[in-house]
């Protein structure tokens, strides 16, 4: 039976989903253009050849068989000669190889991709201009990426972005309030709801309350971590054994997706985690003109599917 619509608040900010499964059943006549990066003749720019001259930032890995490389992307819109745009972004080759995706790397090869980003971000945190470091992957035409090299990106800047200083004035409201962090408090509540999908000691991955994506699904460590650098070996091993498994069951569905952190510097009591956001649906009128998102995707529906197989 499906279920009738329902308005759903964020967890802490004020931002508003209505989720709608009966949406799935509108008659559709008009084709829905899908964005797809085409397979290019020549070799990648990522390739292992292509970066033997170039100069890394971090290789993980013998050189000669490096596994994780990290560049300054050669396109920046941010750079540190740049006072009006200040920052720095640097692009993570995953793998020398330009045909697997990540979740067709072994588990240990995704740890390694893990740690490149938290010796990055240690680094680039030592700038004391540097307020905001977004860890970031585009995969598919339609969710941004350029590239079929599997890679992912990081975001450094003197500047926060309005929605995550919001968010991190309501963290600190509600601790004020409740001598809690809000998000340990929805991972208590969340194990316990329809939508956990897995959980062990290290970290629990569940799909939000009010998703604003189709099968939207954050991982998040158990212990209130700050930031990416904090993660233990044990939590670093759970985090890329279910993260290979999410992106496996987004790849069954044929979506494109981003994966993001955020990670405010000067904000030492955050709550890590890492959102996933497969891109299986466009906002039109009521999402542009209102802010308020319809997600015909309910939650729990979406986590009955990533159970699937763990």
């Amino acid at each position: 039976m499906i279920k009738r619509p329902e308005l759903r608040k964020d967890y802490i900010q004020d931002k508003y989903v209505i989720i709608a499964p009966q949406r799935n059943k509108r008659p559709h006549d008009v084709e829905v253009p899908v964005c797809t990066v085409p397979q290019k003749k020549n070799q990648s720019p990522f390739s292992a050849d292509n970066l033997r001259k170039e100069k890394a930032l971090l290789t993980i890995g013998p050189e000669k068989s490096w596994r994780v490389k990290v560049l300054l992307n050669k396109y920046p819109a941010i750079s540190i000669n740049n006072p009006k745009a200040y920052g720095q972004q640097e692009v993570v080759v995953e793998t020398p190889d330009p045909r697997p995706e990540t979740d067709d790397l072994p588990v240990s090869h995704i740890e390694d991709i893990l740690r490149a980003y938290a010796t990055r971000t240690k680094e680039l945190a030592k700038n004391k201009k540097i307020e905001y470091i977004l860890i970031f992957k585009n995969n598919g035409g339609s969710a941004g990426a350029s590239l079929r090299h599997s890679h992912s990106q990081i975001f450094a800047t003197n500047f926060i972005p309005p929605h995550i200083f919001d968010k991190s004035q309501k963290q600190q409201e509600y601790k004020i309030r409740t001598g809690h962090c809000v998000y340990c408090d929805v991972i208590k509540k969340e194990s316990k709801s329809p939508r956990l999908v897995y959980k062990n000691k290290h970290i629990i991955a569940f799909t939000p309350y009010a998703s604003m994506y189709n099968y939207e699904i954050w991982l998040m460590p158990l212990a209130h971590q700050d930031n990416i650098t904090e993660l233990t070996d044990q939590e670093m091993e759970s985090l890329a054994k279910t993260l290979k498994h999410i992106l496996k069951k987004i790849k069954q569905l044929g979506l494109p997706y981003n994966y993001y952190f955020h990670q405010v510097i000067n904000d030492n009591d955050q709550h890590l985690y890492l959102k996933i956001v497969p891109r299986g649906s466009l906002w039109a009128g009521v999402e542009i003109g209102s802010g308020i998102i319809i997600n015909p995707i309910d939650p729990d529906q979406a986590a009955a599917y990533y159970r699937q197989g763990l």
